[in-house]
């Protein structure tokens, strides 16, 4: 990386530090009547504003500092998408500690991992999720108290535990906000890839403020919408949804406890609110799609709903545009990149020259790269593929809200996760003429057969147009001649029975003869990762010796 050269000074206040303490005090200035509509693990909703709030906030952040947190200490958070959350998300790094990520969907031993390599001294846990994480409690390493949020006292066996809402009920509000440098970690996330140990992101406060700043800009948000975080505030902070929200003054709508059972009340709030910008996996907004039409929603005009995780189907996006008018905005990131890198939205010389068809059709696309962060797009000796939309390589990122390094991973282990300054996505992309980037597959999941690749992201999203599947899911499998042939797994909508030839004729629309699956398997369910991604680990451990 080039060294910083310095021109002629300027007279601006360039040590103002941009900070999540100064976002939320200058919102609540700023914005203080602004409602935030929230529901708890129990399934009630209850309203508030941003001022009524903000002394719970102010409180919570004196709380900690009585129980010893200081500066630079990790507390860790595993809670659902309620107000308590929402209110950590500020009292923690308000004096200078660490906001930790705890995802509740990770195994216990990948959870217990996260907690002592963080060095978390503090766990806050809601009551609902107590019996999770109570057997690892003996086993963490310097755990010094339990924080459960809860309405009352509730039987647990967790050691030296206090409950959140008698420590505020008996703090005085923080009396001051240190001037916290923007540099210093506000947050910390874990990797929640399929190979591995959780691999620690470090957050920075400047960070997320700009990464906050560019998502107001491409989903175009403002004080006139209601944003509704779907995606879980433990898993990359809700890809910043919330510090959106209150950067614009927006009304914020905190669904909590999030399952499949709980589709008609997130549905509910999301039409009685007037929700505006949203966000969430195919997962999720696949079977909201059936909830909304069941309800007999008509219209929701102006909804944008940010869609990432894994490639949504052009069906899909097609659907909740002809149906409801509300726009699926395919994104793309991870959680080295805070995690919102590409958006796809259509600039207006674009969809001046192209046809109704065209528009529809790049949808598939993850979009194209913000002017502030830097990108190569290499094949396998390091040279820059042509922007032709047909030549893959992978894609590499630097920029200010992307990773320079994981937490206390020894300089040996970086060597092949960064080049040149630039961090290593693992995504193998194609990039057009127009600046925006299709990904065709992982790296690790790129399937080599006979010295061509095959992509199976395009294979899977082009078996999920199929009108009797409802998912699938395709790997390679090693093979004695080709290295490695296609596995097909695919879950069928009720009712339905599929034949290997009607396969084959959808797949020739697209691929040849010689890239279609040896063999296919429909299943109930496909494994899925803590977040909801296809885990293609597991299809390739457990049919491992099928070719062979």
């Amino acid at each position: 990386m080039s060294s910083v050269v310095h021109g002629y000074p300027s007279t601006m206040q360039d040590d103002y530090q941009l900070t999540m303490g100064r976002l939320i005090r200058q919102a609540v200035r700023s914005f203080g009547d602004t409602e935030i509509v929230h529901r708890n693990s129990h399934g009630t909703w209850g309203r508030t504003t941003y001022q009524e709030n903000f002394n719970r906030i102010e409180r919570a952040a004196a709380a900690f500092d009585k129980l010893g947190v200081g500066l630079g200490d990790r507390v860790g958070v595993m809670d659902w998408n309620s107000l308590r959350h929402y209110e950590l998300y500020w009292a923690i790094p308000a004096i200078g500690a660490v906001f930790t990520q705890l995802n509740l969907r990770l195994a216990p031993e990948d959870l217990l991992y996260v907690i002592n390599d963080s060095q978390a001294s503090v766990i806050v846990v809601d009551e609902t999720l107590v019996p999770a994480i109570q057997p690892l409690a003996e086993r963490t390493k310097g755990v010094k108290t339990w924080v459960i949020l809860s309405d009352g006292h509730i039987e647990h066996d967790l050691p030296n535990a206090v409950y959140y809402e008698e420590l505020i009920a008996e703090t005085e509000p923080l009396a001051a906000w240190p001037n916290i440098s923007e540099t210093s970690a506000f947050a910390a996330g874990y990797t929640t890839g399929t190979t591995g140990r959780p691999k620690g992101v470090f957050y920075s406060h400047r960070s997320q403020y700009l990464h906050s700043y560019n998502t107001v800009k491409d989903l175009t948000v403002s004080v006139e919408d209601v944003v509704m975080p779907i995606t879980p505030m433990f898993h990359v902070l809700s890809w910043g949804m919330v510090q959106v929200a209150v950067m614009v003054g927006a009304k914020l709508v905190l669904p909590g406890m999030f399952s499949a059972e709980t589709l008609g009340d997130i549905t509910d709030a999301l039409t009685d609110e007037g929700v505006t910008v949203t966000n969430g996996v195919p997962a999720i907004f696949t079977p909201m799609f059936e909830v909304l039409k069941s309800k007999g929603v008509k219209d929701l005009t102006g909804l944008r709903m940010l869609c990432g995780g894994s490639e949504p189907p052009i069906s899909m996006i097609n659907a909740y545009r002809d149906t409801f008018n509300a726009e699926v905005v395919h994104g793309w990131g991870a959680s080295e990149t805070s995690p919102i890198v590409t958006v796809n939205r259509m600039r207006p010389t674009l969809r001046a020259r192209m046809t109704e068809e065209d528009i529809r059709s790049y949808g598939s696309k993850q979009g194209s790269f913000p002017v502030n962060v830097d990108y190569k797009i290499v094949d396998g000796v390091g040279n820059e593929v042509p922007a032709d939309g047909e030549t893959a390589g992978e894609i590499l990122l630097k920029g200010p809200w992307i990773t320079a390094s994981y937490h206390g991973m020894p300089p040996e282990e970086l060597d092949d996760r960064f080049a040149e300054g630039y961090w290593r996505s693992g995504d193998v992309a194609t990039i057009d003429e127009n600046g925006f980037i299709k990904i065709t597959d992982r790296l690790k999941d790129v399937i080599k057969s006979g010295g061509e690749w095959i992509s199976s992201i395009d294979m899977e999203n082009l078996m999920v147009a199929h009108p009797k599947v409802a998912q699938a899911a395709v790997v390679g499998l090693e093979h004695p001649k080709w290295d490695e042939r296609p596995f097909m797994l695919l879950v069928l909508k009720d009712g339905e029975d599929i034949t290997r030839e009607e396969i084959d004729e959808h797949l020739l629309q697209r691929f040849a003869t010689w890239q279609l699956p040896e063999e296919f398997k429909v299943v109930e369910e496909l494994p899925a990762t803590s977040v909801g991604k296809i885990d293609k680990k597991v299809i390739r451990h457990d049919y491992q010796d099928l070719y062979k």
